[in-house]
């Protein structure tokens, strides 16, 4: 359970870095780095799980830490994927905007078929 422990407390120390690291960055027009900063809160919770992890690893019976530890890395690792799956939707969601309607350079000034279909 050592080298568990030990690589439970080196991921948490990486991930805690690289999250703390985004978020001090300056917030940025990028789109890039709008997704980067979305996802940083989900990498300080999974490096708190992987704290978590690796302190029960070493402080536990054998049965009860490896229960415990892979429930945590399990959960962290579902913490970000869930993370970069909202931030994925949104960038999604913002790249495929409609355009705005009544705008006399969007539509030539008159209704096109995009201003009128997004009506309904």
């Amino acid at each position: 359970m050592l080298f568990a422990a030990v690589g439970c407390l080196c991921a948490a120390a990486a991930t805690a870095a690289l999250g703390g690291w985004t978020l001090s960055r300056p917030r940025s027009a990028d789109m890039v780095r709008q997704v980067l900063r979305a996802v940083a809160p989900t990498q300080l919770a999974a490096a708190a799980m992987l704290t978590v992890a690796g302190v029960v690893a070493l402080s536990s019976r054998p049965q009860t830490a490896l229960v415990v530890v892979i429930v945590c890395v399990g959960g962290a690792i579902a913490t970000v994927a869930a993370g970069c799956w909202q931030s994925a939707k949104f960038v999604a969601a913002s790249a495929g905007a409609a355009p705005a309607c009544g705008a006399a350079s969007v539509c030539g000034g008159s209704a096109c078929a995009t201003c009128t279909l997004s009506r309904s």
